[in-house]
C-alpha cells in the first residue's frame, strides 16, 4: 500500500530564501508490520545473506539488564498482547516472561547480531552504494547501551551486491538472549517515499536558525515539527533534530577509522509521526493508526542517527542518540 505525505502547511523556503539552497531528499520507510522476504527491503526482517559468510557478531561487554529475555518470548510477548481477550494460560505467560531470566545465564563469548534493516537501492535512491554494491544491511546487538556504540562491532554495516549472493543463509543465527525487546524490531514491509527536507536547527547557521525561532513564537507553524526534517524511520536527507541536548557538532560526528566527518544515512525512530509531527501522517493513515509499528525504543524514545563516512561509507558508521 502506498504511503503519501501530505504537502507542508507552508513554503518555508519562501519565508526564508536562505533556505532555497539547503533542500536534500529523504526516503521516509514507512515501515508497517508484515512478512518481508529476503529480496525485499525491510525492517527486522530476513537478510540476503551468504551462506558461506560468518554471521555478524559482537563480542563486547554490554551494561548488564536487570533481566534476560529470548527472541522467541519477544515474539509469544507481542502475539499475546495484541490479543484482545486473553485467555488465564496467556495471563501465566505474560507473567513468566516479565519476569524475565537471571543475567548471569547470558553466554560467554560472542553473540549474534540481530537484523534492525535491509535496503535494496531501488528503493533508497540517493544513499551512498559503494561501487558495485546495491544492498545494505543493517545489524546490531539488542542491549540497552547500543546509543553508545559508535564505532564498535556492536552495530555493523554490511553493503553487497545482491547478484553475488548465490547460495542463501537459510536460518539466521539468533541470540540466546536479548537484554530488552525495544531493541528488537516487529518484522515490517517498507513503503518508500522520497520526500524534502530542509535543515534542522542545529544545522542552520545560528543567526538564521535565531530568526526562525522568533518567527515560530509568533504563532507561525512549527518549523522543526511540520516544516524542515521528516518523522519517522528514513534514510539520508538531514539529520534528526536534537531533542534533550545540544550538539555536539562535527567532532562526534568524526569516522573512527580516518576522522572524516560522517553524513546522514539513517535516521531510526520511535514513532513515525506524534503530536508535534502529526502533519507528517500519511494520509492513507486513519486516526488512531499505530504510529510505532517496528516497536523499536531507544533511550527514553529518541531518534538513533547513523551517520556514514564519507571517504569509505564501509566504515564502522556513528551512531548518536538524538
Amino acid at each position: 500500500m502506498t504511503r503519501t505525505t501530505p504537502p507542508r502547511p507552508l513554503d518555508v523556503a519562501s519565508a526564508f530564501p536562505e533556505l532555497a539552497g539547503t533542500s536534500r531528499t529523504a526516503t521516509r520507510l514507512h515501515p508497517r508490520p508484515g512478512a518481508p522476504t529476503l529480496h525485499e527491503s525491510s525492517v527486522g526482517g530476513p537478510l540476503l545473506w551468504p551462506a558461506d559468510e560468518p554471521w555478524a557478531s559482537c563480542s563486547q561487554e554490554h551494561d548488564a539488564p536487570f533481566e534476560l529475555n529470548t527472541p522467541e518470548e519477544v515474539r509469544t510477548l507481542r502475539r499475546i498482547l495484541a490479543l484482545e481477550v486473553w485467555t488465564d494460560e496467556d495471563h501465566a505467560e505474560v507473567s513468566r516472561i516479565h519476569a524475565g531470566h537471571d543475567p548471569s545465564l547470558l553466554p560467554e563469548g560472542p553473540h549474534p547480531l540481530i537484523p534492525v534493516a535491509q535496503l535494496y537501492a531501488r528503493d533508497v535512491p540517493g544513499l551512498p552504494f559503494p561501487e558495485g554494491t546495491d544492498l545494505l544491511q543493517v545489524l546490531w546487538c539488542p542491549f540497552i547501551d547500543i546509543e553508545d556504540q559508535s564505532g564498535s562491532e556492536a552495530v555493523q554495516l554490511r553493503w553487497r551486491r545482491a547478484a553475488d549472493v548465490a547460495e542463501v543463509l537459510e536460518t539466521a543465527p539468533e541470540p540466546a538472549y536479548v537484554g530488552t525487546s525495544e531493541l528488537v524490531p516487529v518484522p515490517c514491509v517498507l513503503h518508500p517515499e522520497q520526500v524534502l527536507e530542509y535543515p534542522a536547527a542545529h544545522d542552520l547557521d545560528p543567526e538564521l536558525a535565531g530568526r526562525i525561532d522568533d518567527w515560530e513564537e509568533d504563532g507561525a507553524t512549527g518549523y522543526r515539527g511540520a516544516l524542515s526534517v521528516a518523522p519517522g524511520w528514513k534514510a539520508g536527507g538531514w539529520a534528526a533534530p536534537f531533542t534533550f541536548r545540544d550538539s555536539g557538532g562535527p567532532k562526534e560526528l568524526r569516522c573512527a577509522r580516518c576522522s572524516a566527518v560522517g553524513e546522514p544515512l539513517l535516521t531510526l525512530d520511535h514513532t513515525e509521526w506524534n503530536a508535534e509531527t502529526e502533519s507528517w501522517r500519511p494520509v492513507e493513515e486513519v486516526h488512531g493508526a499505530s504510529a510505532t509499528p517496528t516497536e523499536v525504543t531507544v533511550g527514553r524514545g529518541y531518534t538513533l542517527q547513523f551517520y556514514a563516512c564519507p571517504a569509505d561509507p564501509r566504515h564502522p558508521p556513528v551512531t548518536v542518540m538524538q
